[in-house]
C-alpha cells in the first residue's frame, strides 16, 4: 500500500508540472530602435498566463554586468541593475496577469544594441527567449565648405556629417546625379556616433554638385551652386591674401637685414622697430582670419537642403471610392460609429471572450482594428483618413486572408501594406522604416494601383509623400485597413473616414 501511495504521488507531481509548462515567444527578426526614443522589447508568455507571481529577468547576454531588469517577488528589483539602464526600464505590470513581459527601454542609447535575454520562471518551470536590439542615430545634414584653390584653378569642396550610427554612406554627385570619386576621406568614430569628412576638386564654373549621406533608409542630401561670380570673388580675395602674405614676407625679411646691419649701432631701437613689425603682421593675419571666416559662412548662405517630395495629385481623387468600417471585424474593444466611418478605443464589451468563439469568428482579437466592408481586386482606388488628435494609429490595406488572431508583425509578408505612427512614424515594410516627416498629418491619403503593385500614402494638407510600396504582386481581394495599436488605446479622438472632397 505504501508503494502504491508514493507512486500515486509522484504521477500527481508528474502531472502538475506538466500543466504549469509555458513557452515564452517574442520577436524572430531584430528589434529596431532609434537613438533618443523610446522602444518595446516583445516578450510574452504562451499559453497566456499569468506572470504576476512569476520570475521576470532581462538581462544582457554580451556584457558582464548583464542585469537590464529584474521582477520577482511582485516588485521590480534592480539593485544589481546595469548603471546605464537607471531609471530607463520599466514593465507593463497591468499586462502581467496576461502574460505581457515586454520591457519598455526609454531615450535608447548607442550602447543599448546587443543581445537581450527574457527569462520567466516559476515554482516549476522555465522558458526564455533572446531578443536581438539594433540601435541606428540620425546625425547632422551635410555640411558643404568651400576651402580654396588648387594650382589649376580648381575648387575644394568638404562635405561633412556628424553623429551617424551605423557607420553611413556619403557620397558627391554632380548635376546630373553621376557619382564622384572623394579625393581624401576621413571617418572617425566617438560616442555621440560616426563623423565622415570627403573632399573633392571642382572645376566648373557654373554647376550644382549634391553632397548625400544614406543609412539604411534615412538620407539627406544638401546642395551647393557653384558660380562665375561667387568663384570670381573667392579667387580675388586669395590673390589679394597671398599679395599681403607676400608682402608682409619681404617686409619681415627686410627688417631682419636691417636689424642685422644696424644692430651694432642701435639695438635696442630696431629690437622696438621689429616688435611693431610683428604686431602688424599679427593683426594681417587675424584681419585674413576673419575674412576667410565671413567667406566660409557666406559658403554656407548659398548652400540649401534639397527636399524632393511629389505631390498629392487631383489624378487620384479621380479614383475615390466609399469606404464603410466593418463592426462584424472589429476588434471588441472597438466602437465603429452607426453610419461605418469612424472608429475609437473604449467599447465596455468584455475582451474575455470565449477561446472557441474568438477562433471561429473573423474579428482581430489582440489587434485594436478594422476592416472596410469593401473590398477592390483591381485597377485604382483611393480613400483618405482624418487622424487628427490620435497619437497611435495604422492606416493601409490588407489582402482577404490574413491572419486576425495573435501577436505579429505589419509587414507586407503577412499581407498588411501600411504606416503607423507610434511615437514616432513608421512604414512597415520588410524592414521598419522610420519616417523624417516634416509636420505631422492631419488626413493621410491611400492609393493603390491593383495591376502596377503599388500603395502610396500622402499628407493630404501638406501636399506631400510619405511613403511607397512598390513592385508587390497582389493576387488577392484588398480591404482598406484601420488600426489603433495592440493593447488598449486610451486616446479618446476617433479616425475618421472622410468624403469631403
Amino acid at each position: 500500500m505504501k508503494i502504491i501511495y508514493m507512486t500515486l504521488l509522484i504521477i500527481s507531481g508528474i502531472t502538475d508540472s506538466r500543466s504549469e509548462q509555458y513557452n515564452v515567444v517574442g520577436p524572430t527578426d531584430p528589434v529596431l530602435a532609434v537613438a533618443g526614443e523610446d522602444v518595446i522589447l516583445p516578450c510574452y508568455i504562451k499559453p497566456n498566463s499569468s506572470a504576476v507571481d512569476m520570475r521576470v529577468e532581462w538581462y544582457r547576454l554580451d556584457l558582464q554586468d548583464s542585469v537590464v531588469h529584474l521582477y520577482q517577488d511582485h516588485k521590480d528589483t534592480n539593485t544589481d541593475q546595469i548603471q546605464s539602464y537607471r531609471g530607463r526600464t520599466q514593465l507593463f505590470k497591468q499586462e502581467l496577469q496576461k502574460g505581457n513581459t515586454s520591457l519598455k527601454l526609454s531615450t535608447v542609447q548607442l550602447s543599448d544594441e546587443g543581445r537581450y535575454k527574457c527569462f520567466i520562471q516559476s515554482e516549476s518551470w522555465y522558458d526564455d527567449i533572446t531578443v536581438n536590439v539594433t540601435v541606428e542615430a540620425v546625425g547632422t545634414p551635410p555640411l558643404i565648405t568651400i576651402d580654396g584653390f588648387d594650382h589649376s584653378g580648381g575648387v575644394h569642396l568638404h562635405c561633412e556629417i556628424k553623429g551617424w550610427y551605423p557607420e553611413p554612406e556619403l557620397v558627391w554627385l554632380d548635376r546630373e546625379g553621376v557619382t564622384l570619386k572623394s579625393e581624401a576621406t576621413d571617418t572617425h568614430r566617438d560616442t555621440d556616433g560616426f563623423r565622415v569628412k570627403h573632399t573633392i576638386t571642382v572645376y566648373n564654373s557654373d554647376s550644382k554638385y549634391h553632397c548625400r549621406v544614406k543609412l539604411r533608409h534615412h538620407m539627406l542630401e544638401t546642395e551647393i551652386i557653384t558660380s562665375s561670380k561667387m568663384l570670381n570673388s573667392l579667387r580675388l580675395f586669395v590673390i589679394w591674401t597671398s599679395v599681403a602674405v607676400v608682402f608682409s614676407v619681404i617686409a619681415v625679411i627686410l627688417i631682419a637685414a636691417f636689424i642685422h646691419k644696424h644692430r651694432d649701432l642701435n639695438r635696442e631701437k630696431m629690437k622696438n622697430q621689429a616688435d611693431l613689425n610683428r604686431e602688424k603682421m599679427k593683426n594681417q593675419e587675424d584681419l585674413n582670419r576673419e575674412k576667410m571666416k565671413n567667406q566660409a559662412e557666406h559658403s554656407r548662405l548659398l548652400q540649401r537642403q534639397k527636399i524632393i517630395v511629389p505631390y498629392v495629385s487631383t489624378h487620384f481623387r479621380k479614383h475615390a471610392v466609399t469606404v464603410t468600417l466593418n463592426p462584424d471585424s472589429a476588434h471588441p474593444r472597438l466602437t465603429v460609429s452607426d453610419d461605418g466611418k469612424q472608429v475609437r478605443d473604449g467599447n465596455t464589451r468584455s475582451t474575455e471572450v470565449n477561446d472557441r468563439e474568438k477562433e471561429q469568428s473573423d474579428t482581430f482579437d489582440e489587434y485594436l482594428a478594422v476592416l472596410g466592408k469593401e473590398g477592390f481586386s483591381s485597377g485604382c482606388f483611393y480613400f483618405e483618413v482624418q487622424v487628427t488628435g490620435q497619437t497611435r494609429w495604422d492606416l493601409g490595406v490588407t489582402r482577404e486572408s490574413i491572419d486576425r488572431k495573435g501577436y505579429y508583425y505589419l509587414k507586407p509578408e503577412m499581407g498588411y501594406w501600411t504606416v503607423k505612427r507610434y511615437g514616432i512614424y513608421w512604414a512597415c515594410d520588410s524592414q521598419h522604416v522610420s519616417l523624417s516627416l516634416r509636420k505631422k498629418p492631419q488626413r493621410v491619403g491611400v492609393f493603390v494601383d491593383y495591376e502596377e503593385g503599388l500603395v502610396s500614402f500622402y499628407d493630404v494638407e501638406d501636399r506631400s509623400h510619405i511613403y511607397s510600396f512598390t513592385g508587390q504582386s497582389f493576387t488577392e481581394t484588398l480591404y482598406p485597413f484601420v488600426g489603433l495599436g495592440y493593447y488598449r488605446n486610451v486616446n479618446p479622438a476617433p479616425l475618421i473616414i472622410c468624403n469631403d472632397f
